[in-house]
């Protein structure tokens, strides 16, 4: 490996970052194959086929390649395998988009034509997110990269949903379902999103049949009443006791309906009268069932009305509304309308309004496979970070409902069921299997697969990606090949919260169905990527800075460290670009040290001074604490935190302590005990920052030493403490105290840093003389000793139980410095009588809110504290 070139002033990201990705793939240092050491794996959330790289991906790829590389340098055999997921809604979005563009209608094609375009599609935009996630510096087994609909994935699936079927645990059948007419299937009740709509209420009129009277109904749409079959009312209330027995007649299509009673009604909503609209109203429904209601469905699955309307057919839902209520009016049906803040459902896919819908479905029984998932989580065998999740995990697992699996779609796991052609149907592995099954059951041996249709529906995207840990090995295939037999379960599941159910529930319940066992042992919970305004980062609505734009500016360290500095698992990310500018200062920090250190001369034959020989130790014990505080910081996932230890580890206790104590005299060597004590040092330092920082911590260990071509920082062991002494950790914090507080007499006094001063300490315990060499160089000294009493004529400062005394003889004019001193002494002391005043008004001590009368008392005893010290400082330069 050729690291002798010399280093550019400036870090220069683009430099480094494709010439060490490269290096790292031909070394072939991301892959991973079972072996004797402990393995530690993680599965990536599978991104959709359709994405690029967004600020969430790169939170949560960044910690993901964190603890893989962590986990590598701890000689743990890590594997991080990739991959993308088929996002059936969302893709055909996309494809059904493009061909509309080319002129092309889904409707004109079949159904081996519009999946030939889809693959295409896949192929050609597929693999996007996964290339910009090279750029972050991700170390993922690309070898193992896995897509969804891979043949072993998707035969996966298939065996999975043949083998629930047939243990009685999937049905089909009509229910209720969540329908998105713009993407025209059906979608579960995780993927609506309820937001506050401001809207109508509408006050419609219905006749009572053979009466002159009429009872009032409030609805938010007045389109549905076309699908009515009754109307309800609370069976106490007094208003409606005469309509026992009675029919009503709605508006417009004049269908005859009953009155039914029933304590489900709200007496205090609206008019205490319930419009019934079984086909498009879940509590309709239920109704409906109960009164053996007619079910009647007025649209059509792109949310137009049906011949089953009788008005409007073919016209939109929202068209329908503007102008039924038009109607309603001229017919003298419509009694007021108001104002209305309602939540309404949204398709998360789509954003279109969702059409409660009667449709027939498969779904997924829940209950029973929920508990083994639920217990889990509860008793703590699989960890959720931060905890406070457990308590939503319960909340969702214990109120589960059946698992709708069937969607309206073409690209997606086609459900392998086949309907037989005199009723019923079968469930196979395949065509083959189909045949045989459908022979048997109908004694038909001259069967052909001709004669079977296959469900035209497929499965639902999760019902995928609820295998991905144990597919990606191919554990539901062969569950005792090596590589599941190793990797599972896998360590840490990085991913967001509000997929908790969607899709980290349901891996764990997939685990302990088909595994026995856990998916994975903890998962770290990251927050949203919000902008300064809180709101959600999003295309939509512009805030969210492009991730590939920022790793150009900033480079990818510098974005790494930006995000994970203020991302504490289970919180929001308020970013701000000014967080990655951070990063890359930092970036700038290391390398701007590393070409100070390396500029250094060297001379082999120097005597190592006592303050670097007391610098050395003092730093290797520092750093021995760090490595424990970061194990620890690891070990509770407080990922944030550990970055933010190790930062201030440099920035401060390194570059502003270590460096400055060590470094020799300007045009001076440095000794050779000194200066390969500090490599080691930095070399300790670039390892424990590697996981973050990967590019700039390899270029600069390639750089540190002469490597041999195939040595790595991210192959390296990572450092591991052998304790530390805290009595010397103390120590040198007393000595910081120390140089602290002359400094800063320095600038009070405006002494210059070319007097060299004299301190004398009065203490209980003296300092090491390499300590006191510290000192002396830091706070430019010419003389540092101990005294036993006062010494008069010098400012001091306490140091927890030692004082320090500076003698300023001959340093200061004591005269301008009485000025100064009488002038502050004023002003102080008019400012504390003006507290004084305020103080002693009764009015304003007894009307005044608490928290302002112990401010002001505070200000008085600050002032007071003030005058006695400035009063002191004046005696003593009597």
């Amino acid at each position: 490996m050729d690291n002798t070139k010399e280093l550019s002033a400036k870090y220069n990201p683009v430099e480094v970052e494709d010439k060490w990705y490269k290096y790292w793939m031909d070394k072939g240092f991301f892959r991973s194959t079972p072996d004797e050491r402990e393995p530690y794996c993680i599965v990536i959330p599978p991104p959709n086929v359709t994405g690029v790289l967004h600020m969430g991906h790169m939170l949560n790829n960044t910690l993901q390649d964190v603890l893989v590389r962590r986990a590598r340098m701890k000689g743990k055999n890590a594997c991080w395998v990739p991959g993308t997921d088929h996002a059936s809604i969302a893709t055909e979005a996309k494809v059904v988009a493009k061909l509309k563009a080319e002129g092309i209608e889904k409707s004109q094609l079949s159904r081996d034509e519009f999946l030939k375009h889809a693959w295409e599609w896949k192929e050609k935009h597929g693999g996007i997110i996964l290339e910009q996630l090279k750029k972050l510096g991700a170390s993922c087994d690309w070898d193992r990269t896995s897509f969804t609909m891979d043949p072993t994935l998707s035969e996966s699936v298939i065996h999975v949903f043949v083998d629930l079927f047939r243990k009685g645990l999937i049905y089909r059948g009509v229910r209720m379902v969540n329908w998105d007419p713009q993407a025209k299937t059906a979608v579960s009740d995780e993927e609506v999103i309820y937001r506050e709509v401001k809207g109508k209420l509408y006050y419609l009129n219905y006749k009572i049949e053979g009466d002159d009277g009429h009872v009032t109904i409030a609805t938010t749409r007045p389109e549905t009443i076309l699908g009515d079959t009754a109307v309800c009312v609370h069976p106490n209330d007094p208003r409606y006791a005469h309509l026992k027995g009675k029919r009503l007649i709605v508006p417009l299509i004049n269908r005859s309906v009953p009155v039914i009673f029933d304590e489900y009604v709200d007496m205090e909503f609206g008019t205490g009268a319930l419009k019934v609209t079984p086909a498009h109203d879940v509590n309709d429904y239920m109704l409906g069932e109960k009164y053996n209601l007619e079910v009647i469905d007025i649209f059509n699955d792109d949310g137009t009305l049906n011949e089953s309307a009788q008005l409007y057919v073919g016209m939109d839902r929202f068209e329908v509304r503007k102008q039924i209520v038009i109607d309603l009016e001229k017919a003298g049906n419509l009694a007021k309308v108001e104002d209305y803040v309602n939540k309404v459902g949204f398709s998360e896919r789509t954003d279109a309004v969702i059409e409660p819908k009667l449709s027939m479905q498969w779904f997924l029984k829940m209950k029973d496979l929920a508990q083994p998932a639920l217990d889990a989580v509860v008793n703590g065998d699989i960890k959720l970070h931060p905890p406070k999740f457990v308590n939503t995990y319960r909340h969702w697992m214990e109120n589960v409902k059946d698992w709708c699996l069937s969607r309206q779609l073409w690209w997606g796991h086609r459900i392998p069921a086949w309907y037989l052609p005199e009723g019923g149907y079968i469930v196979a592995h395949n065509e083959e299997e189909a045949v045989e099954l459908a022979r048997k059951q109908t004694n038909n041996p001259n069967l052909q697969i001709s004669d079977l249709r296959q469900d035209d529906d497929v499965l639902d995207t999760w019902f995928s990606s609820w295998l991905w840990p144990i597919s990606v090995f191919n554990g539901i295939l062969d569950p005792e090949n090596p590589d599941i037999k190793y990797y599972y379960p896998t360590h840490d599941l990085i991913t967001a919260p509000e997929i908790l159910f969607f899709w980290v529930a349901r891996m764990i319940i997939a685990g302990y169905e088909y595994m026995g066992d856990k998916p994975f042992r903890n998962v770290y919970l990251t927050g949203i990527v919000r902008d300064h305004l809180r709101r959600k980062m999003s295309k939509q609505l512009g805030n969210s800075p492009d991730p590939l734009d920022l790793i150009a500016k900033y480079g990818a360290d510098g974005v790494r460290v930006g995000m994970l500095l203020c991302s504490p698992a289970g919180n929001d990310l308020l970013f701000d670009e000014s967080l990655t500018e951070q990063g890359r200062n930092f970036s700038n920090k290391i390398w701007n040290a590393f070409r100070l250190v390396k500029g250094w001369q060297v001379d082999e034959n120097a005597k190592q001074p006592e303050s670097a020989r007391v610098a050395v130790e003092w730093f290797n014990n520092v750093i021995n604490m760090a490595i424990e505080q970061c194990d620890d910081d690891f070990e509770k996932y407080r990922i944030s935190e550990a970055l933010m230890n190790l930062y201030k580890l440099f920035w401060d206790e390194f570059s502003s302590w270590y460096l400055e104590t060590v470094k020799p005299a300007y045009g001076q060597p440095i000794d050779a005990t000194t200066y390969n004590a500090t490599l080691d040092i930095f070399e300790k330092m670039l390892a424990l920052l590697h996981p973050f920082m990967p590019f700039i911590t390899e270029e600069l260990w390639q750089h540190l030493r002469n490597r041999a071509d195939g040595e790595s920082i991210m192959v390296s062991r990572m450092p591991e403490s052998n304790g530390f002494d805290e009595n010397l950790l103390d120590n040198f914090e007393r000595v910081k105290g120390i140089i602290a507080g002359i400094r800063n007499i320095r600038q009070e006094k405006n002494i210059s840093p070319k007097h060299h001063l004299k301190a004398l300490i009065k203490t209980n315990g003296k300092l090491d003389k390499g300590l006191e060499d510290v000192v002396v160089k830091l706070a430019g000294l010419e003389e540092f000793g101990y005294t036993d009493g006062k010494v008069e004529g010098a400012s001091s400062f306490m140091v927890g139980v030692d004082e320090v005394y500076i003698p300023l003889e001959g340093l200061i004019d004591v005269e301008e410095e009485r000025k100064k001193i009488l002038a502050e002494l004023e002003y102080t002391r008019g400012f504390l009588n003006s507290v004084m005043k305020k103080l002693s008004n009764e009015r304003f001590v007894n009307n005044a809110p608490a928290k302002v009368v112990v401010m002001e008392q505070k200000k008085k005893s600050d002032a007071e504290a003030k005058i006695k010290a400035l009063e002191e400082r004046l005696n003593e330069l009597k």
